[in-house]
């Protein structure tokens, strides 16, 4: 039961799945808000909007009681607690929470500007300047400074006023230490050390700040292991590694899940853990769009369809090969049993 669209062959497991995928094409939006009209190609996406009217919050934080109206905001708000950022620039490898955010960032690469002014034409690569260009517009300054009452048309910059109050400057240069008041000070004085540490690997070419990260960066082209484990030698190229790695050998976890007390040895394996709090399964099977909590299932899944023969796990033995590492460890017990029944 393989259904393919007849327009961009996308394929779908289900036909119901394909007839609502159809509606990407024919942009036809059937279901009408009964409170504002808006329309929505789907069911699912109706009945989410419905909750910008009733102000219902159904999603829950178990970590701090924070509330939400749509599951995958309260997912993206778990990130808040764990720090994950797991969506990564492919251009510059720049980490991001949101997805949101990581799309806003490519516009940065691709210099694309969707977001026009009506009134002078000015475009933008993001809508929240372009609201704030408005402002430019109306004359409004709706944010006042408490001590002095001046106005300002952004917060950022009522935010930046304040600190000609207090005199603090927050802001401090990670080489020199030197310390501003403005971000932007900041970045300009950045330029003093920029030309002077410019450092480009000679393999591809890649440039990095510091001549320590250009060091280790050459390890990725050397496939150097400085870093051995002092129990069982198993090298690694950086330490953070090695030193994770040492928790295999001490039993310590000290990665804490917030919600269920839970330990864990390695951070990653600590937000692997919290989707089974968030029940979120980001990730889905492009053949018949079942949704798994880690991609390792949904790898393990893709060798279900036909469509693969894929057996990647080959005994070292008898090389037998197995879809699943799974099945591949329950044939090698095979072997153990016929050594011990030899050694009798």
């Amino acid at each position: 039961m393989k259904h393919d669209c007849n327009i961009c062959g996308k394929r779908y497991f289900y036909k119901s799945h394909l007839n609502r995928h159809y509606r990407v094409h024919t942009k036809e939006k059937p279901y009408v808000c009964e409170v504002c009209n808006k329309s929505f190609s789907d069911n699912y996406n109706l009945n989410k909007h419905y909750l910008v009217h009733t102000k219902e919050k159904p999603c829950v934080c178990e970590v701090c009681n924070k509330s939400f109206s749509h599951k995958h905001h309260l997912s993206q708000h778990y990130l808040t607690h764990t720090k994950e950022k797991p969506y990564v620039c492919e251009v510059c490898n720049k980490s991001f929470s949101h997805k949101h955010n990581l799309n806003q960032h490519y516009l940065t690469h691709t210099k694309e500007k969707p977001y026009v002014c009506e009134v002078c034409n000015k475009s933008f690569s993001q809508k929240l300047h372009l609201n704030q260009h408005y402002l430019t517009h109306t004359k409004e300054k709706p944010h006042a400074c408490q001590v002095c009452n001046k106005s300002f048309s952004h917060k950022h910059n009522l935010n930046q006023h304040y600190l000609t109050h207090t005199k603090e400057k927050p802001y401090v240069c990670e080489i020199c230490n030197k310390s501003f008041s403005h971000k932007s000070s900041l970045n300009r004085h950045y330029n003093v050390h920029k030309e002077k540490m410019k450092h480009d690997c000679n393999v591809c070419g890649k440039r990095l700040f510091y001549r320590s990260r250009l060091n280790r960066h050459y390890r990725v082209h050397t496939k150097e292991k400085p870093y051995v484990c002092e129990v069982c030698k198993k090298s690694f190229s950086q330490e953070p590694n090695l030193k994770q790695h040492y928790l295999t050998h001490t039993k310590e976890k000290p990665h804490v899940c917030e919600v269920c007390n839970k330990s864990f040895s390695h951070k990653h394996h600590l937000n692997q853990h919290y989707l089974t709090h968030t029940r979120e399964k980001p990730h889905v099977c492009e053949v018949c769009n079942k949704p798994f909590s880690h991609k390792h299932h949904l790898n393990q899944h893709y060798l279900t369809h036909t469509h693969t023969k894929e057996k990647p796990y080959v005994c070292e033995k008898c090389n037998k090969s197995f879809s699943h590492k799974s099945n591949l460890n329950r044939h090698c017990n095979v072997h153990k049993k016929e050594i011990i029944c030899l050694g009798r």
